[in-house]
């Protein structure tokens, strides 16, 4: 039997009762509540609170003080000092990447690459973040992202963004730093969107926006031309 999940290689955590493999290196401070699983080779630094039914994947690195809620999956990825994961988040699952072949059928391409998330950053609940396929896939610190977002695999997220909930992120695409998504904003694949730009709720990125500013609309413009359409279209 693989010794990564043979259940003899795993022991009680004297700190919570959660059970952690012999060989994770954990610091003592750590708090790995009951019901919690910390898989082989992965790293758990002082002062982190892992939550009941959390389960911590092999290689998984996690930075002191960081929290995490129940039922959270952490796997292929780092995480960065002070964040909060809140109930339900799962990191570091493969991208939704598929081609077809010379026979019609749907062929998984590979999802082999990591997400790294950056410091103090505060992911809300049930919200998703792939990991990557060609890049590894990186949020930034400080960025604060709301409950039942979609991030495709290959993302960038900068530096102190916020990104509302039931956002979707699509894969390859990349924010700069301080950028704002309001709610249900989606972004197509390869978008790049410059720092400092804020998206007005339920718009969709369909090309590159390289000025700061306000957007809003489908496709996204600039806000003041969105509105003068919005006025124009209920004369």
């Amino acid at each position: 039997e693989d010794a990564e999940t043979d259940s003899k290689e795993f022991q009680h955590w004297r700190n919570g009762g959660g059970m952690v493999h012999k060989s994770a290196c954990i610091d003592p401070t750590a708090q790995i509540n009951t019901g919690a699983l910390v898989h082989s080779r992965s790293m758990v630094a002082s002062n982190v609170s892992i939550g009941s039914g959390t389960i911590v994947g092999p290689g998984v690195v996690i930075s002191q003080s960081t929290v995490t809620g129940y039922n959270v999956v952490l796997s292929n990825c780092s995480i960065g000092e002070s964040c909060i994961m809140h109930h339900g988040v799962c990191i570091g699952q493969d991208g939704f990447g598929f081609f077809l072949d010379e026979n019609g059928l749907v062929v998984k391409k590979p999802q082999s690459l990591k997400v790294k998330i950056g410091n103090h950053v505060e992911i809300g609940a049930n919200t998703c973040i792939d990991r990557g396929s060609w890049r590894d896939t990186v949020i930034g610190d400080h960025t604060k992202i709301d409950n039942l977002v979609q991030i495709g695999h290959n993302v960038e997220i900068g530096r102190s963004c916020i990104v509302c909930g039931q956002s979707g992120i699509a894969g390859s695409s990349t924010l700069g730093d301080y950028v704002t998504l309001g709610g249900r904003v989606s972004i197509r694949d390869h978008v790049h969107i410059a720092s400092k730009v804020r998206l007005a709720a339920n718009s969709c990125v369909t090309k590159n926006i390289n000025e700061a500013g306000d957007y809003g609309g489908f496709p996204a413009i600039p806000i003041h031309e969105w509105r003068k359409q919005v006025v124009g279209f209920r004369k």
